[in-house]
């Protein structure tokens, strides 16, 4: 890193901090502006900040240590949730802007009554915001770190007081909370956009000096079939030399898109669906997203991480390949950009998360149960949790080693309670003890799997036993308990009209449900097969193979 890369580096912080900070009086004004924009955010806007979000900076060092282990099919493991993504688009979004909550938590006591929809509310407020959140803000800190050491950064620091990992990201997230706490949602979509562009240009970047420096797109492909790797070229696991597990991949497409806690949408996402004007914006943005999630922003990384594997072979950590061929390839000025580029996905995710994380601790826990309703004290709860809450990730991030099997970690302890929070928007007969009963069983068998003897499982072998344990146990618990009181479930179908089985609610009410759940559900198919064709068929002409 020379001074020009330090000063692209200072520049691009400069202006992140800058752009968030002038737009902190409209964000600062109340909780509505603070959480959910004032519900003025165009979808344009909104997209890219969800693309922004998912676009962490583990995420190409994750993408490289997949592709590494089990080639580009490995890839399934994230490509999969294009399935529960496009269900949002067609048919999710819709119904959450209806609801017009502040968090999807709130959904709860709109849908399930009493005691227990008190306790599920507040119960997965604390989960979500606190140790899950956490962990999640905290694996990101820990590829920052991975990032920062492959760049030899680190050895700058020596000498310091304390631990130089967290003297290396404290700037980072002190700039970050900074314009989160002060902006609030406005500060982060804002921030967002500039974010994604950089991010993306970072990716095409080292994606360019890589593939310059084995030759091109052809001679990688032939060099990887001479190296005796063709099978990690499949795009879809085929023959003996398959490094992806027939039955992971079973598991990526049958079962964990449909079982993880996000299925229906719920956390970060429905924030942004909520920060729309009207549920039209919101289906808009939910497509817009998914083409540039799934479509531009897939292949720069694996084209890096199959280069990875011919220019650092034998590269015992294969998640320091992107940083990596960073410092060995590219120019000076170009590193600083490219640096700047994952600081840009490592601020954008952080702070969405910080944000979303305090909406859950001050509407669904604060302002809830503790019946605090001035704005003053709100505002200023928000503040102290978006701060709280980084620092105990930063905490956290000392206790993670590898970027890879935190995120599977995560999808595992989340598989389970899907199908419930899918069902509950279409069976009028889901109570909240499902729900309760769902993510109780998801927690306890997604941590049996630490257990040395279940541990040797495959992965898809883990995530049916987690997925259709859950359901043995909360099909159950629903059938014996009642189900919600008329006036909740009539009032929950009054200010949704879901299609589906609503033929009590639709009766008692007299009003037609306001969607076809048949077409929307063609319409699943259609978008699927069309998200997931293109990004396949890119995927078949830069990699020189037969299109699936």
């Amino acid at each position: 890193m020379t001074l020009l890369d330090w000063l692209v580096v200072a520049l691009y912080l400069g202006a992140s901090l800058a752009l968030g900070l002038w737009v902190a009086r409209r964000g600062a004004r109340n909780m509505a502006e603070f959480f959910v924009g004032g519900r003025a955010i165009p979808w344009w806007l909104a997209a890219t900040s969800m693309a922004a979000t998912t676009f962490n900076v583990d995420t190409p060092l994750y993408v490289a240590g997949v592709v590494a282990r089990r080639g580009v099919a490995g890839t399934w493991e994230w490509w999969c949730f294009a399935l529960a993504h496009v269900l949002l688009a067609v048919l999710l979004a819709k119904l959450w802007r209806r609801a017009n909550v502040m968090t999807d938590l709130q959904l709860t006591e709109l849908r399930y009554g009493g005691h227990p929809a008190a306790f599920l509310r507040g119960f997965r407020a604390f989960l979500f915001a606190v140790p899950l959140n956490c962990i999640s803000i905290g694996y990101g800190m820990l590829a920052l770190r991975k990032v920062m050491e492959g760049l030899g950064l680190l050895q700058n620091l020596q000498g310091l007081p304390g631990d130089d990992r967290l003297w290396a990201i404290m700037p980072i997230v002190i700039i970050t909370v900074a314009y989160t706490a002060v902006a609030g949602l406005w500060g982060v979509v804002v921030t967002d956009l500039l974010q994604y562009v950089l991010a993306m240009a970072g990716a095409l970047i080292v994606m360019f000096y890589a593939l310059h420096e084995v030759g091109g797109l052809g001679a990688m492909v032939e060099g990887l079939h001479a190296a005796g790797k063709s099978a990690h070229l499949q795009l879809v696991p085929r023959g003996e030399d398959a490094l992806l597990p027939l039955t992971t991949l079973l598991g990526y497409l049958g079962i964990q898109w449909w079982a993880f806690r996000n299925s229906d949408g719920g956390g970060m996402f429905v924030q942004r669906l909520s920060a729309t004007a009207n549920e039209q914006e919101a289906e808009r943005a939910t497509h817009a997203f998914n083409i540039l999630n799934y479509v531009v922003r897939t292949w720069p990384w694996i084209m890096v991480g199959l280069a990875a594997l011919l220019l650092l072979p034998g590269l015992e950590d294969p998640e320091l390949a992107y940083p990596t061929l960073m410092l060995r390839y590219l120019p000076p000025g170009l590193l600083g950009l490219v640096f700047a580029s994952l600081l840009a996905a490592f601020m954008s995710t952080v702070s969405t998360q910080v944000n979303w994380g305090a909406s859950y601790l001050v509407n669904d826990l604060y302002a809830r149960f503790a019946g605090v309703s001035e704005e003053r004290k709100l505002m200023a709860a928000a503040r102290w949790c978006s701060v709280g809450l980084t620092v105990l990730a930063a905490a956290v991030s000392f206790f993670m080693e590898d970027v890879g099997t935190v995120f599977r970690f995560l999808i595992l302890i989340g598989t389970g309670p899907g199908l419930v929070l899918l069902l509950r928007w279409f069976w009028w007969r889901i109570n909240a003890w499902a729900e309760i009963a769902a993510m109780g069983a998801a927690l306890v068998i997604a941590f049996a799997s630490l257990i040395p003897a279940y541990a040797g499982l495959g992965f898809g072998i883990k995530l049916a036993v987690t997925a259709f344990g859950s359901l043995a146990v909360w099909l159950p618990v629903m059938l014996l308990t009642p189900p919600e009181r008329p006036e909740v479930l009539e009032g929950f179908y009054r200010r949704v009209r879901p299609g589906g089985a609503w033929g009590p609610q639709r009766a008692a009410t007299g009003l037609p449900p306001l969607d076809d759940l048949g077409r929307d559900l063609r319409r699943w198919l259609a978008w699927s097969v069309g998200i997931l064709g293109v990004m396949l068929a890119l995927g078949a002409l830069l990699l020189r193979r037969p299109a699936p």
